[in-house]
């Protein structure tokens, strides 16, 4: 083989092995959360980690009274659940969230930015399809969802915002609330 053509299979192969690390990539990051590789679970404090098990209920539970009227993200602090409301008031998606450390007062807000792309979290752990919609103590409140699809109680000890949800509900919400749309927090 001549000097010219080595250089072409070795910048073949070059290109090549990229092409496979892009795809893997795209393939770890595109997991189902039941192949998703487990997070080894961090140590927290007896009080911290009793407070942050989500409660556990046999059926969803019913959209809280008094929760607004139509299009709305509806985000129950005490049940630790979220409710995806569409215009005629018919919830198309319920499910539990990891509240953050830091939770924003009863009220309504709205969706004020989000971010799809892949990122670091205030906590460390790299997130997908952040929703923004509040600020508490000068830390953004938003729902997320991590990319290995952990949904690990926050360290009290942070000023954290991430309201966490599996992936799915992440996806969901990521296709749902869209910039400017209202976001009611409840008790």
């Amino acid at each position: 083989m001549s000097r010219g053509s080595s250089g072409i299979v070795a910048g073949l192969t070059a290109a090549a092995l990229v092409a496979v690390g892009v795809l893997a990539y795209q393939a770890s990051a595109n997991a189902p959360d039941s192949v998703a590789a487990p997070r080894p679970k961090a140590s927290h404090s007896a009080s911290a980690t009793e407070h942050a098990k989500p409660k556990e209920k046999s059926r969803p539970a019913a959209l809280p009274a008094g929760s607004g009227t139509g299009t709305r993200v509806v985000y129950a602090l005490a049940d630790r659940r979220v409710w995806l409301v569409d215009a005629d008031g018919e919830v198309t998606r319920t499910f539990e969230v990891m509240p953050s450390a830091l939770n924003p007062l009863p009220g309504t807000y709205k969706v004020e930015t989000r971010s799809g792309a892949p990122t670091k979290g205030s906590d460390g752990v790299m997130i997908e399809h952040v929703v923004r919609f509040a600020t508490v103590d000068d830390a953004v409140v938003g729902f997320s969802a991590a990319v290995d699809g952990s949904m690990e109680s926050p360290d009290p000890t942070l000023k954290t915002g991430g309201v966490r949800m599996s992936r799915a509900d992440g996806d969901a919400m990521w296709d749902f609330a869209m910039v400017s749309m209202k976001v009611v927090v409840v008790r």
